[in-house]
C-alpha cells in the first residue's frame, strides 16, 4: 500500500515541511533509508543521518530545527516514535489476515471457540478449553483442559497454556512462551526432594505481552497474577505467587522469586534479580544486572548488588576499580605504621 505525505499528516495530526505529495509504500531506520521508505528521528545521536537519508518522509518532532538542507520531506509531530507506532499498526491492519479452523487442528468436543477465530495446523485446544473472538492460535500451541484465552489474543507458535490457566483479551504471547508451568517447590528430605503440587492458577489479565520463551509458573496455591498493560520480553522467569502490577515493563532475562509482589508502572532493565516475598513498590526503575534482596520504597531508581542509588553505584565501581592499588598502599602504610612503633618503643 502506498501513503502520501498528506494522509499521513492528517493522520497522525502532524505538519507537512516539504512536498505533501511525497510517497511512501515501506518503513526503514533513517541510516538504511531508501526512495518510498518513511523514517523517523528521536535520539538526537541519529540527527546527522536526516542530511543524507534517502527515504522519501521523515517523522520528527516539533522542536527540531534543520541547520543543512535536507532531501526528505518532514513530518513534524508532538511525538516522533509515538507517531510511527501508530502508522506501523495501521500498516500490520492492513495486512491480509488468516482466517478458519485449520483440519489439522485437534479440538475436544466440549470446548466454547468464538466467531473469527483462527486455529492453525497441529494446535491442540484441550476440554473445556475457551477462546474468545477473533482471537489467533497459531500452528503447535496447547491450550489445556478449562483453560480461556480471551478475545482479540494472539498465541504464536509452541505457545503452551497449562489446565485451568486465563488469559486475557487483547494478550500477544510470542513463540514458546510457557503460562502455568509448575512452580519450583519441592521439600528436602532424608532421602531427597519431595515435589509440593503446584494447584494454583496463572492468571494473565487485558493488554499484556509475553516475549519468547518466557515463564510463567502457575502458584502453589491461589494464582500467580499479571495484571493489565503489563510488558515481557522474552526469557524472562517469573515464579509461582508472583504478582506483577500493571504497565509494568520488564527486559529479557530477567527473575522474579516466588510470592514477590512488584508495584505499577515499573521498569526493569535487563537480568535484574529480584528475591522472593518482597514487595517492590509502584513506578520503581531498576538498572540491568541488579539485584533486589529486599523491600522498595515507590518511585526509587535503583542499581547494582544490592542495589543502590545509581549515582552512589557509580562512585562505588569507580573506588571498586582501585581496590588492588588501594590494597597495595594499605600494606605498605601497615608497615611504616609497626616501624613507628617500634621507634617509639625504643
Amino acid at each position: 500500500m502506498e501513503f502520501s505525505a498528506k494522509q499521513i499528516a492528517e493522520y497522525i495530526g502532524g505538519t507537512i515541511v516539504g512536498d505533501e505529495n511525497a510517497k511512501v509504500h515501506t518503513f526503514a531506520k533513517i541510516e538504511e533509508g531508501v526512495p518510498g521508505a518513511l523514517s523517523f528521528l528521536s535520539n538526537p545521536k541519529y540527527t546527522h543521518y536526516i542530511y543524507s537519508t534517502q527515504s522519501s518522509i521523515v517523522l520528527v518532532n516539533n522542536d527540531f530545527c534543520a541547520e543543512h538542507e535536507i532531501k526528505a520531506t518532514l513530518i513534524k509531530t508532538a511525538n516522533a516514535y509515538d507517531s510511527l507506532a501508530k502508522l506501523m499498526t495501521l500498516y500490520e491492519q492492513s495486512m491480509p489476515k488468516k482466517s478458519g479452523i485449520s483440519p489439522l487442528a485437534s479440538i475436544a468436543e466440549n470446548t466454547k471457540i468464538g466467531s473469527n477465530v483462527y486455529i492453525g495446523p497441529f494446535a491442540c485446544i484441550e476440554e473445556g478449553a475457551e477462546i474468545g473472538d477473533n482471537s489467533y492460535i497459531h500452528p503447535h500451541v496447547t491450550v489445556g483442559c478449562h483453560a480461556k484465552v480471551g478475545a482479540n489474543t494472539i498465541l504464536y507458535p509452541n505457545v503452551t497454556i497449562y489446565h485451568d490457566c486465563r488469559i486475557g483479551n487483547n494478550c500477544i504471547l510470542h513463540a514458546g512462551a510457557v503460562v502455568g508451568a509448575d512452580g519450583f517447590g519441592f521439600a528436602p528430605t532424608p532421602e531427597g526432594y519431595e515435589k509440593i503440587p503446584q494447584i494454583g492458577i496463572t492468571v494473565i489479565e487485558d493488554n499484556v505481552e509475553i516475549g519468547a520463551n518466557t515463564c510463567v509458573d502457575r502458584a502453589t496455591m491461589g494464582a500467580t497474577i499479571v495484571h493489565s498493560g503489563v510488558k515481557l520480553d522474552n526469557l524472562i522467569q517469573i515464579a509461582h505467587n508472583v504478582e506483577i502490577g500493571s504497565h509494568t515493563a520488564i527486559a529479557s532475562q530477567t527473575g522474579i522469586a516466588g510470592s514477590a509482589k512488584i508495584g505499577e508502572w515499573c521498569v526493569f532493565a535487563g537480568q535484574v534479580g529480584i528475591a522472593g516475598h518482597i514487595k517492590v513498590g509502584d513506578h520503581v526503575t531498576v538498572g540491568a544486572q541488579s539485584g533486589i534482596p529486599g523491600n522498595t520504597k515507590p518511585g526509587q531508581t535503583l542499581m547494582g548488588y544490592p542495589a543502590i542509588d545509581p549515582k552512589l553505584f557509580a562512585r562505588s565501581a569507580a573506588i571498586y576499580k582501585k581496590l588492588p592499588d588501594m590494597y597495595v598502599e594499605l600494606g605498605r602504610l601497615q608497615k611504616e605504621i609497626e616501624e613507628l612503633k617500634k621507634q617509639l618503643n625504643k
